[in-house]
């Protein structure tokens, strides 16, 4: 029932841009905060950015503050990602998760930053 589906990554060099996308569907988006976390190989997830659930608070990881936007489309489901002056750390899988329900992932989608 339960649904997050992640897409929009790929190769980048560094200091280009993404904008990640995740589709939600079978639970009340507009009520949940939502939040994007990542993972590399060998790497504990990290969390990278969350918004409230009507998108007037948004946090960021020190790591990607002042590169990356979150941002929610509550009509459409949806939280963004843009990611701007990527750099090779930030390469990993990206996942979105809902704060209401922490347990759910998508399948992720994986970013690549890479000359």
């Amino acid at each position: 029932q339960v649904k997050l589906v992640e897409s929009g990554g790929g190769l980048v060099q560094p200091g280009g841009s993404l904008k990640l996308s995740c589709a939600t569907s079978g639970f009340t988006f507009s009520r949940s905060g939502m939040r994007w976390y990542r993972q590399a190989p060998g790497k504990e997830r990290e969390l990278v950015a969350t918004i409230s659930a009507l998108g007037f608070t948004t946090n960021y990881a020190d790591s990607v503050k002042g590169r990356f936007t979150i941002s929610r489309d509550n009509a459409k489901n949806t939280v963004y990602l843009q990611m701007n002056a990527l750099k090779p750390e930030d390469t990993a899988v990206y996942y979105c998760n809902a704060a209401s329900l922490p347990d759910y992932w998508g399948q992720g989608t994986q970013v690549t930053v890479s000359s």
